[in-house]
């Protein structure tokens, strides 16, 4: 069997999102056996970029087996020149092209992927309400005032869920989303000032008072700084936090590991983390006590697997970090299955959105108790539907 040409599926253009467009592509074979991955892409500034590394990176498989996975992922990594420098895109492309390759060997071998990358650890897999700052409902929005964050938990409750994940600081108390220029009367960095501290408490005090066995998860987004993410873990601890996400610049374990030692909440990170030497370092310093990998960041099924074995040998649990399309989703199921480390799946706001969730065949959503199970079809059991391939912008590499 050989690849015979890929295409580069951009959905910006089908959906007309401006927060979530996933870049997906389609390996296709001699044999008529297609397979489907995701570029990491979906959200954040390198849209564009994703879509390049692709038409780049894809040239070079043509004609290889695709059953050939780890030949592949060699060849991109070691004769590409950048593929060993790394980085978001980069991996971003790498990852895209793994998934696919699984996707065509699982239909090949007429199973899913779960099944040839170690099987069954988790029958369920237990799922939490991700970024409820943005409301847990159909359309987004901007919650600022702590009674909107408890209506937003009590909506996921109501849907099964036992965890919610929140971005306490995310808003200024005038509904600005923090970006790189912040919000001068809502400093998150160098020193937390009274009214930020307060507020941040009460929108994470009201989520608590709705129930006292909800599991919740603080993500920063990186918005603060070494001091500024240990003052104010410090303020909250009491709240009985499940872990704190990404509450500093995600690639220096040594700022991680000094939050780490002086809080007592659990420390999470690795959505801007890629692949085994991107982890390494975090893992010897003892930095983090849950990982964060991103299927289509993190170098795809392959390399993301070995993260989280990896992950294992330091007692170290993991939560796939999920935030794009539905083929992203199915990825990371297929992984998370196997996994004995597993702690816990991102069930994202943007999941919930009708606009992406019909860009593919199946929706494998929560049950009522807030729990997933892999697919069973063969493969990593998504597809972009026809619809969606007939309405978004193609680019075909043969």
């Amino acid at each position: 069997m050989k690849i015979t040409s890929i295409d580069v599926y951009d959905f910006a253009k089908c959906l007309n999102y401006d927060d979530c467009a996933p870049i997906c592509i389609r390996i296709n074979t001699d044999e008529g056996i297609s397979g489907f991955g995701e570029v990491g892409l979906a959200y954040g500034d390198a849209h564009y970029a994703g879509v390049g590394i692709v038409r780049d990176f894809g040239q070079l498989i043509i004609g290889m087996d695709p059953l050939n996975i780890e030949a592949i992922r060699e060849k991109l990594f070691r004769t590409t020149f950048w593929g060993m420098g790394g980085g978001t895109v980069i991996n971003a492309g790498m990852s895209a092209i793994d998934i696919a390759l699984w996707d065509i060997k699982g239909k090949y071998f007429n199973v899913p992927v779960y099944q040839m990358i170690g099987g069954k650890t988790n029958d369920k897999i237990r799922a939490y309400a991700s970024q409820i700052q943005f409301d847990w409902d159909l359309e987004e929005a901007a919650l600022i005032q702590p009674e909107d964050y408890a209506m937003a938990a009590r909506k996921a409750i109501a849907e099964g869920y036992t965890a919610v994940k929140v971005d306490p600081i995310g808003y200024s108390e005038n509904g600005t989303w923090q970006r790189a220029v912040q919000d001068p009367k809502w400093r998150t960095r160098g020193q937390l000032p009274q009214n930020v501290l307060k507020m941040v408490r009460a929108r994470l005090k009201a989520i608590r008072d709705v129930s006292e066995t909800l599991d919740i998860i603080i993500e920063l987004h990186a918005f603060t700084d070494t001091s500024t993410a240990i003052q104010l873990a410090n303020y909250v601890d009491d709240l009985n936090i499940m872990y704190y996400e990404e509450p500093v610049h995600p690639l220096n374990p040594v700022s991680m590991r000094e939050i780490k030692e002086n809080i007592k909440i659990p420390v999470a990170s690795g959505e801007r983390i890629y692949g085994r030497l991107g982890y390494r370092p975090f893992f010897e310093a003892r930095a983090l006590d849950v990982i964060q990998p991103d299927v289509c960041l993190c170098g795809g099924i392959t390399e993301t697997k070995k993260v989280c074995d990896m992950a294992d040998t330091y007692d170290i649990k993991v939560q796939v970090h999920v935030c794009g399309g539905p083929i992203s989703q199915a990825a990371a199921l297929h992984v998370e299955a196997t996994l004995p480390n597993f702690l816990i799946h991102e069930q994202h706001s943007y999941g919930l959105k009708e606009g992406l969730i019909s860009t593919c065949k199946y929706n494998y959503a929560p049950d009522k108790n807030g729990n997933l199970t892999v697919p069973e079809l063969p493969g990593i059991g998504q597809e972009i539907n026809e619809e969606t391939m007939a309405k978004t912008w193609v680019y075909t590499i043969e």
